[in-house]
């Protein structure tokens, strides 16, 4: 049997669960949110343990601000093995403390920071493809399907980019809202927002239009190169710029 041990599907409880683990000697053959679906040969294991922040604290203390963004990172991301990577990387971290990140020769190390660059830079891609369109009541709205669980990261951006504006980002592939107000933005659920209440601004159709001939007039015909467009304009966003959304 393979025990499995839950968590609330947040940060700060998976962080939490790995702490009580380490400290009480206990080595999972896996980690999963409460949303797993066990299989016949899994014996799941929910302690409800009370999530403090106190670990957050701890991991900055022996380690720093870089090396809990790794951290993160890795919890952000697709990868159906997070949380046994951010376990062992936790449990390495006590020991080697700082110079956990030069450690390349442990796998969990190796892993984490694959990941961690690999979540950050579809993060870092998405602000410069996210593209919003104007609502009724000067709202601003855009989507995005990332692979990566990167809003939360887009939205620290957009943040200072347009902290003036209202705006709304919603990622497409994991029904989740980013909300600013001009003060802080608060990430919710789909179900608890009605976005289609929300009507297109009667400017918005000449908006795009201006700015899909800008981006036409601007383009050299003969210079014009499929694959290296790709290269900085993957496919997988076409569906969400507006310039591309012909195409």
């Amino acid at each position: 049997m393979n025990n499995i041990y839950l968590y609330q599907d947040d940060f700060i409880s998976l962080l939490n669960l790995i702490n009580y683990l380490i400290k009480n000697k206990i080595k999972p053959d896996n980690i999963k949110p409460l949303s797993y679906c066990p299989t016949l040969l899994d014996e799941v294991i929910n302690l409800k343990i009370e999530p403090t922040n106190n670990v957050i604290d701890f991991i900055i203390k022996i380690g720093n601000n870089k090396i809990f963004n790794i951290i993160y990172y890795v919890f952000l991301s697709d990868n159906e093995n997070k949380e046994l990577i951010i376990y062992y990387f936790y449990l390495n971290l006590l020991k080697y403390q700082t110079n956990i990140i030069y450690m390349r020769n442990l796998r969990c190390v190796t892993k984490a920071l694959k990941i961690a660059k690999y979540v950050g830079n579809e993060a870092h891609r998405l602000k410069g493809f996210v593209r919003f369109q104007k609502l009724e009541h000067d709202i601003y709205y855009a989507e995005i399907a990332p692979n990566n669980n990167v809003l939360f990261l887009v939205s620290k951006h957009f943040k200072r980019r347009l902290k003036n504006e209202y705006w709304l980002i919603k990622d497409v592939k994991r029904k989740i809202l980013s909300i600013y107000d001009k003060k802080d933005f608060y990430l919710i659920d789909e179900d608890n927002f009605q976005i289609n209440d929300l009507k297109v601004a009667q400017e918005e159709n000449d908006i795009k239009n201006m700015w899909k001939e800008f981006y036409d007039t601007i383009a050299i015909k003969e210079r014009h190169n499929e694959r290296c467009r790709m290269n900085f304009m993957p496919k997988k966003y076409w569906k969400y710029i507006i310039e591309m959304s012909d195409e």
